[in-house]
């Protein structure tokens, strides 16, 4: 969830960790500290809030030197403060370690390190990893980094430095992301690819229990077992300009904005000359789908929402039950997953830790497994048996975007796929529907042209407290997404629900100054939908209702409405989100948010 960094080398330290860690800014965090060895000691400067105030600390005493590391932390132990900011020192600075994660048995520890004589700074859990190590230091540093790992339990990124090894930067993992980047004469280190980029595009990638060696003209990596462990290094294909804004006031309104190509590029990989869907990595046979009895979808926030919208499609063209599960609560109930249940997890990072530990419970039952992923060698892409990547490209913005439409696409061509081979779908659907995907990049751009009309809709829910989100089947789903998008970008409270649940309970809520959005795509539903609209204008709710722009009953009953092209109802969530986004985006800013970097949020969750 925090951003981490590190740095071997000839040049200055702290000019790469600032500059990293500012390219991790996207992740969301609440303060930033580095460390730097000046020659004879290891020296620490943190700071409470954004990066620039950190900066604005080091212009007035910089710290000096060639080996250093950085972190931006996002609180889970500890308020955020200037000393529960990393990094964090043992009680002479001999060591310090920069923590992602969290150590679930840091207090059994600390009690034992505090009767043994250890003074302690902060609130945090990660506190507690530089005072084991000093604790369990033998004077080999390798030697003790690996005893400190069989201390500890939970998950981590770590990052070590030791004032006795000056040259050297000791790193680990397990359940977060780390990648190492080679250079000439200096090596980096960083919990993402971004970090990095504008150094190098050689990269290894750490994978769990690994312990690398980084100094600046080597990198040795190890086994659990203190084994050398050889790595293959990778090549970053995408440049540093793409993490750029490109001219966009916003990050946000630039990932709305290239939509368009994102979702192109994850559709024609997978569709053939023939308008066949084809999954180069998965072959499989009639006979594999027939030994499959149900099929579970877990996911966390918006890759939740895109699972609940998969559903739908997988029940309709591959005739088998679907469960859509959250992660966080499918690993600590009793599931009924079984070696006859396809799990299939959906994570923009690959990261998210509640999701990468359903994958690893229902692969444990025995369940085959799918990752839905825009992360190549994360580690969700690693632990699952096959992976299909969106192609969306970074996203920097913490609120999802053109990462949650890839998402619709590559789970809509799988579920085709799966119905393909198991021959519960027609060719002729099939054909029908890939070829609307295919001039689906320029219904987003007419969608896109809806801006100004979004904009101005936004001046009438800025001061509202509540709004309500209406959908039925699929859109009620998408209604589920929309919403969020409001919450995390406006701060407004915002809540969807299937709308024929209103009279059930709900419709006590609504008045006047409760705003309401209707989605209105599919059609076996739209007389009921209608009603549903008259119901809450009955209560005198202002509805802005988004349907096709074919359609006239719509205008009859909502008070303002947004227009989408005419597409296959399978397609429509992937339209009819767009001006949700627009609308969340807007809103935002008219309430003067910080759209990219939604307080209290994080853009890859790595922590439960």
């Amino acid at each position: 969830m925090c951003g981490i960094v590190g740095y071997v080398g000839d040049k200055e330290a702290s000019e790469f960790l600032i500059d990293g860690l500012r390219r991790l800014e996207y992740r969301g965090y609440d303060s930033a500290g580095i460390a730097v060895f000046d020659g004879e000691r290891i020296n620490i400067t943190k700071k409470k809030g954004r990066l620039a105030n950190l900066e604005a600390v080091l212009k007035e005493h910089p710290l000096h030197g060639h080996i250093g590391v950085g972190h931006t932390r996002w609180a889970t132990h500890g308020q955020p403060s200037d000393v529960n900011s990393h990094p964090h020192g043992d009680c002479h600075n001999h060591f310090v370690v920069v923590h992602n994660g969290i150590i679930e048995n840091y207090m059994e520890l600390k009690k034992q390190l505090i009767a043994k004589g250890h003074i302690f700074k902060s609130e945090t859990d990660s506190e507690v990893v530089a005072h084991l190590a000093e604790e369990l230091d033998d004077g080999d540093f390798f030697s003790t980094i690996r005893k400190v790992t069989t201390r500890i339990t939970g998950t981590y990124t770590l990052l070590f430095m030791n004032s006795d090894f000056p040259d050297t930067i000791i790193c680990t993992k397990k359940s977060n992301p780390l990648i190492i980047g080679l250079g000439k004469g200096e090596n980096f280190i960083a919990s993402d690819i971004p970090a990095v980029i504008n150094k190098t595009r050689r990269i290894f990638i750490i994978n769990d229990n690994e312990i690398a060696i980084v100094k600046k003209d080597k990198v040795s990596v190890f086994d659990a077992e203190g084994l050398p462990v050889s790595k293959k290094v990778q090549e970053v294909t995408w440049t540093a300009e793409a993490a750029e804004k490109n001219g966009y006031p916003h990050f946000m309104l630039k990932e709305i904005y290239e939509q368009p190509k994102a979702v192109c590029d994850t559709t024609t990989i997978h569709v053939d000359k023939d308008g066949m869907v084809c999954f180069d990595n998965l072959n499989w046979t009639k006979a594999d789908l027939e030994n499959i009895d149900n099929i579970l979808i877990t996911a966390c926030g918006t890759a939740y929402h895109a699972g609940l919208v998969a559903k739908h499609y997988i029940e309709r063209f591959v005739k088998i039950p679907v469960e859509v599960d959250i992660a966080s609560e499918y690993r600590y109930r009793q599931p009924l997953t079984s070696e006859r249940t396809l799990c299939i997890v959906v994570s923009q990072s690959g990261e998210t830790l509640d999701t990468l530990e359903a994958l690893k419970e229902a692969k444990r039952l025995g369940a085959r497994s799918i990752a839905v992923t825009n992360s190549i060698g994360s580690s969700i892409a690693r632990e699952a048996d096959y992976t299909i990547y969106t192609l969306a490209g970074p996203e920097i913005a913490v609120a999802s975007t053109k990462a949650y439409t890839t998402q619709l696409v590559a789970l809509l061509l799988l579920s085709l796929y799966m119905g393909q081979i198991k021959g519960t779908i027609r060719p002729e659907l099939i054909k029908d529907i890939t070829s609307a995907l295919l001039t689906l990049p320029d219904k987003i751009t007419e969608v896109l042209k809806e801006k100004d009309h979004m904009e101005k809709l936004a001046d009438s829910l800025k001061d509202a407290k509540d709004i309500f989100y209406l959908g039925r089947s699929i859109d009620y789903a998408i209604a589920m997404e929309g919403a969020l998008k409001l919450k995390e970008i406006s701060y407004i409270h915002a809540e969807a629900y299937a709308a024929g649940e209103l009279k059930h309970g709900t419709l006590a809520l609504i008045t006047k100054e409760t705003p309401v959005i209707a989605v209105a795509t599919q059609s076996h539903v739209a007389s009921k939908m209608y009603s549903n609209i008259q119901e809450v204008r009955a209560r005198g709710a202002e509805v802005i209702g988004i349907g096709y722009d074919d359609d006239p009953e719509l205008e009859k009953y909502a008070t303002d409405t947004v227009r989408i092209p005419r597409v296959d109802e399978f397609i429509a969530p992937i339209l009819s989100v767009i001006p949700m986004q627009l609308l969340a985006y807007f809103t935002g800013i008219k309430r003067e948010n910080d759209v990219d970097k939604p307080r209290n949020l994080a853009k890859s969750v790595t922590v439960e």
